[in-house]
């Protein structure tokens, strides 16, 4: 009793809860949700696309679980994945000429140094954030909404308002390519976890971070550089992005400076706190956001299997997770526990009533 106690109290069990409820009532109600089949030795099914496809979204939890750990927020990252992805286009492209005789598309420049100059780029505007909210003192939420409604603008620049379809195939194993049968984008988020993961908890980086959310004025008191450190987390964000970015523009294959990554920081945000992280910062687990990222995905997956139309999807969406953010609430779950405790009161204050009347006959 006391093991399922402690097990209830660990931060990882109610995001568990809620996405084995999900799968659940894909199990009943969906045919063919777990189906898995090998096709040309690559895994398929909704198991697999929700991993997929969820890939960003994840990768995006990663770095926004830091930063609300420090009691911030980063409404940007939407469109620095949207100026990554549209400098990343711009420079791959894909541009006809003749190998071996053969015509084939061949990338403007090399395509290892075009993403690195991608993800230094979405690192630049991370640090943007940093500065004016670590060193300046903005409010978070009014310092990424600046590169939040700026960002689309310069990925339009970039793109001169057109979608930019790019054609150098190697580019698509990023995002639509597979290793080994299962889709490559996840071992991509599993070295993002594991950098991130041995970094918080094999430095001091990860004290120093939650330190800085749960009383910030005390670790500057205590030799902890709380501007600096926010700097960094809000740079490792603008990374996550610009690795995201890679994800979704290879996978569609062209950057869409208005549409790619549009809304995809509300989702971001709302899996770091699906998973149980404090929204005011302090203690925070990445593995968590990681559930929480596989909840809304799983969610997304099954509105459409459904046939949902697309205006009421955002609408059953809403109320699922409204749903779900209810049964991780400990004042919630506290309502009717006494509730239940009242109404077993009061049936064995009438048992014990018949009890007394039986033994005085």
């Amino acid at each position: 009793m006391n093991a399922l106690k402690n097990i209830k109290k660990h931060q990882v069990f109610w995001p568990l809860v809620a996405l084995f409820l999900v799968l659940l009532f894909n199990f009943f109600f969906t045919p063919g949700f777990f189906k898995i089949e090998m096709k040309d030795g690559h895994l398929f099914g909704s198991l697999i696309d929700i991993i997929n496809r969820g890939a960003p979204l994840m990768i995006l939890s990663i770095g926004l679980t830091l930063v609300i750990a420090t009691a911030g927020t980063d409404i940007s990252v939407g469109s620095v994945i949207a100026i990554t992805a549209a400098l990343v286009a711009s420079l791959i492209g894909g541009q006809m000429t003749f190998v071996d005789g053969v015509q084939e598309y061949v990338s403007l420049i090399p395509m290892p140094l075009a993403i690195l100059i991608g993800l230094l780029l979405a690192s630049l505007l991370g640090f943007w954030n940093g500065i004016l909210i670590g060193k300046i003192g903005i409010q978070p939420i009014i310092a990424t909404m600046i590169l939040m409604v700026a960002g689309r603008g310069i990925a339009q620049l970039i793109t001169k308002a057109q979608i930019i379809t790019i054609y150098y195939k190697p580019y698509f194993f990023f995002g639509g390519g597979y290793l080994f049968g299962l889709p490559f984008s996840i071992y991509i988020v599993a070295a993002c976890l594991l950098i991130i993961t041995l970094l918080v908890k094999k430095t001091a980086f990860g004290l120093f971070v939650e330190a800085s959310g749960s009383n910030s004025t005390a670790s500057k008191y205590v030799g902890i550089k709380v501007d600096w450190i926010k700097v960094l987390v809000y740079t490792i964000s603008g990374l996550c992005a610009g690795i995201a970015a890679i994800l979704l523009s290879s996978n569609i294959k062209c950057a869409d400076a208005n549409n790619l990554g549009l809304y995809i920081e509300l989702d971001a945000i709302l899996a770091v706190a699906i998973g149980g992280n404090s929204m005011s910062g302090g203690k925070f687990s990445i593995p968590c956001s990681i559930v929480g990222a596989l909840i809304i995905q799983s969610l997304t997956t099954t509105i459409y299997s459904f046939g949902v139309p697309p205006e009421v999807t955002l609408v059953v969406k809403a109320l699922v997770v409204i749903t779900i953010c209810l049964l991780q609430s400990e004042e919630f779950r506290a309502i009717f526990r006494n509730l239940f405790d009242k109404k077993r009161g009061a049936n064995n204050a009438k048992l014990t009533s018949v009890e007394k009347q039986n033994i005085t006959n």
